[in-house]
């Protein structure tokens, strides 16, 4: 009788394989709940026993020694964050050292993306102490959320004044630059008054590729632990299932090339660009990125103290 997983996922493309059943386990009966927002609080949450999770809301459950969640080092989104910097079309900026002494605007203090991205500024010069912060919604579309969760300073990380959507303040010059993973709505139309701050931002990713050796990690999966102590295999069952269907699916897109004018392009500059193993799922294939991680949630003082990758990854590290 296989064990019910009922996890919730955002809508990533590799995962179709997964969800309509091509890619599967006897041991495993998974029900995906595709969500628009990450569940708040897994720990508490009823309706789930696994969900898509923050990296650095995660650590912070290790940190602060809740171990309702066991965290599976499977980092189902990852990225480069440099394309992630956009700023107003006119706007002389055009290097992240350009950013110092500017005003940033950022969609969440403590989001591990935006942890990421501050991590690349840091990489060239521009740390916290180098630029006035304010964090807000991207677009009037947007919720009025707390987006500071805590980590707001007088002078240096405050909250966007009077809620205006960051977009619009690029655009009258209030801000310099803002951070968000996903565009705003018509940035990429012929007409767009906005832009990435990088003009070459793929030549500047690569280039940290080939210094660092990964791509961040910003979104996991986070297990309850009641079901990992009743099935301590489940979390290897799905690590290799997610696996397989972004396998699975690359194997799709190389084949059904069409779907844009150029994939084709961009596979074979995927192929060129990355080495084979830029996916790879599991605690030691992750350990220099999760120990990076780790010690810049330190350096930006998101955490009082650096945790080890043993820290945040318990479960695997006593399998090793």
């Amino acid at each position: 009788m296989p064990v019910t997983l009922r996890i919730a996922l955002r809508d990533w493309d590799y995962m179709t394989p997964l969800v309509l059943g091509d890619v599967s386990s006897s041991r495993l009966d998974i029900k995906v709940d595709r969500v628009g927002t990450l569940i708040s609080s897994l720990a508490d949450d009823a309706a789930h026993d696994a969900a898509e999770m923050s990296f650095s809301r995660y650590s912070q459950m290790r940190h602060d020694g809740d171990d309702r969640i066991v965290g599976m080092p499977n980092f189902i989104m990852r990225g480069f964050r440099h394309r992630c910097i956009i700023t107003a079309k006119d706007n002389p900026i055009r290097t992240l050292s350009d950013l110092g002494g500017k005003k940033i605007g950022v969609t969440g203090w403590r989001d591990s993306g935006n942890t990421w991205t501050r991590a690349a500024l840091r990489r060239e010069g521009v740390g916290v102490e180098d630029a006035m912060w304010y964090a807000g919604r991207l677009t009037e579309a947007h919720p009025i959320v707390d987006r500071l969760d805590g980590f707001g300073r007088p002078g240096r990380i405050e909250a966007v004044p009077g809620e205006r959507p960051m977009v619009d303040l690029l655009l009258d010059g209030g801000l310099d630059a803002v951070f968000t993973p996903f565009m705003p709505k018509g940035f990429f139309d012929q007409e767009s008054p906005l832009r990435q701050v990088l003009d070459d931002f793929r030549a500047a990713e690569v280039a940290y590729l080939n210094e660092v050796g990964y791509i961040p990690g910003m979104h996991l999966i986070g297990f309850k632990a009641d079901i990992v102590r009743e099935h301590p295999w489940i979390m290897d069952e799905l690590s290799e299932l997610i696996d397989e269907s972004q396998r699975l699916w690359l194997e799709k897109r190389e084949k059904y090339a069409d779907t844009t004018p150029w994939m084709i392009d961009e596979l074979r500059r995927c192929a060129a660009d990355l080495p084979p193993t830029w996916r790879a799922s599991g605690l030691a294939e992750n350990e220099a990125m999760i120990a990076d991680f780790a010690e810049e949630l330190y350096e930006q003082k998101i955490m009082p103290r650096l945790l080890t990758p043993a820290e945040l990854f318990p479960w695997h590290a006593k399998a090793r």
